[in-house]
């Protein structure tokens, strides 16, 4: 029985499961948004979006946290100067899933592309407008 353990295991093992949600995590931070199976999408989706609230708080000990997950001061900081603002006052709901038509060409999986409700400038560039 799996009492106390949710999310998906994806076909894999904890540490690739989480260097997986890290790599895809930092995509996010680093583009704004990904394009990736429906499944893997809902499942980083759990990862994300606690790294922004932790983002907003704004303090040392959640940077620390957030390097403990990210493991890169770059994309930490990217993540407290250039996205979390865009966030501010927002209580939840950073991300949003949208599935798309066509299937993965390979095995036929459903894909969707993962992206921020408001998209932070991405790569240094000025814009910031809601899409």
């Amino acid at each position: 029985m799996r009492h106390n353990n949710s999310g998906k295991q994806l076909s894999r093992n904890p540490s690739h499961r989480k260097a997986l949600f890290r790599n895809m995590a930092g995509a996010m931070i680093t583009y704004g948004r990904i394009r990736t199976t429906e499944v893997k999408a809902k499942e980083v989706r759990r990862v994300v979006e606690p790294l922004i609230t932790l983002a907003l708080r704004n303090d040392l000990h959640s940077r620390r946290l957030a390097y403990g997950m990210l493991g890169d001061h770059q994309l930490v900081k990217r993540l407290f100067d250039v996205v979390a603002p865009v966030f501010a006052g927002v209580p939840g709901g950073y991300t949003r899933i949208t599935k798309l038509a066509l299937p993965r060409k390979g095995d036929c999986a459903p894909m969707a592309i993962l992206e921020f409700t408001k998209q932070p400038a991405v790569n240094g560039s000025e814009e910031t407008s809601e899409k």
